[in-house]
């Protein structure tokens, strides 16, 4: 049996990331053997991570790349459970990573960038005690591609035919803050539509009642007319200019927008309930086993 040294002790945790007793357990049980150590502690980290698995992750970060042409970008989302590791070098090196394999690899979807990462996003879970997933990834071309990225919570990708890739962001931006969920009119469904309606004529019951029927049905028209201008990116006002709608300004530009993919994180992931009193009593009493 090798003697287990300070340094290598220190060799140890220098190269798997994990604390002092750890590594010294670990060479412990390996003989001293530092390879051993590794191989017995990323099977440890796998077992963690598969545990960690159950555990609802709905915070993290988004993240975006655009090729140097403007011609194509991925957007992808990567969860944690904290906001607070989101914020970590060690959280943001596996985004960075992910996204680029992503993109140099033009992947279209999220699943072979999940089998790509799975030993990288193991050894995460296995070192800050969260569980961590790819979510989500999309991936765009077109004539003009633009993006904005607002903090590391909200993406946004829009595609142009013709103008600049600075119209591109600067229509992202307006979607990052304005969150339209259709690009036109015509992209509402006839069932949105009917519920927008039926939401429309129940909240003002008392007001439409007894009224002729030709006043209500331009009441229901004016109300619906008006859903489609908040809810179609081209209707809406634009942010920095009310005065100018967003599909005016791009054909001011010689653009048509063409599509526009917005991510936020978390967005869609039902978050269950914390009982924080609860959480600290048991981290106080595994802390005492």
């Amino acid at each position: 049996m090798a003697e287990i040294t300070a340094a290598l002790v220190k060799e140890l945790r220098e190269r798997t990331g994990q604390g002092m007793m750890d590594c010294k357990k670990a060479l412990a049980a390996a003989g001293g053997d530092i390879e051993k150590a590794i191989d017995d502690m990323r099977a440890a980290g796998a077992i963690k991570a598969a545990k960690k698995a159950g555990n609802v992750a709905a915070e993290g970060s988004i993240a975006v790349k655009v090729a140097d042409d403007h011609k194509a970008a991925v957007i992808i989302e990567v969860n944690s459970q904290t906001d607070f590791l989101a914020l970590q070098d060690d959280f943001k090196g596996f985004v960075a990573a992910s996204l680029d394999k992503a993109f140099a690899e033009k992947m279209s979807d999220a699943a072979p960038l999940i089998a790509a990462q799975e030993g990288a996003r193991e050894a995460l879970v296995a070192k800050c005690g969260e569980n961590v997933n790819i979510r989500r990834l999309t991936r765009v071309e077109g004539d003009v591609v633009g993006a904005y990225l607002h903090g590391h919570r909200i993406g946004v990708v829009v595609t142009l035919q013709g103008g600049t890739a600075e119209l591109a962001k600067e229509i992202a931006m307006h979607v990052a803050a304005s969150n339209p969920q259709f690009l036109n009119p015509s992209q509402v469904s006839e069932d949105a539509i009917a519920k927008e309606k039926e939401i429309f004529l129940a909240l003002n019951a008392d007001k439409i009642a007894g009224k002729p029927e030709n006043i209500v049905e331009n009441m229901v028209k004016g109300r619906i007319n008006k859903f489609l201008a908040e809810a179609s990116l081209v209707e809406q006002p634009f942010i920095k200019d009310p005065e100018v709608k967003v599909g005016e300004l791009a054909k001011k530009a010689g653009a048509e927008i063409v599509s526009f993919v917005r991510y936020e994180v978390g967005e869609g992931i039902e978050k269950a309930e914390v009982d924080f009193a609860a959480e600290v009593a048991a981290q106080l009493a595994a802390s005492k086993q």
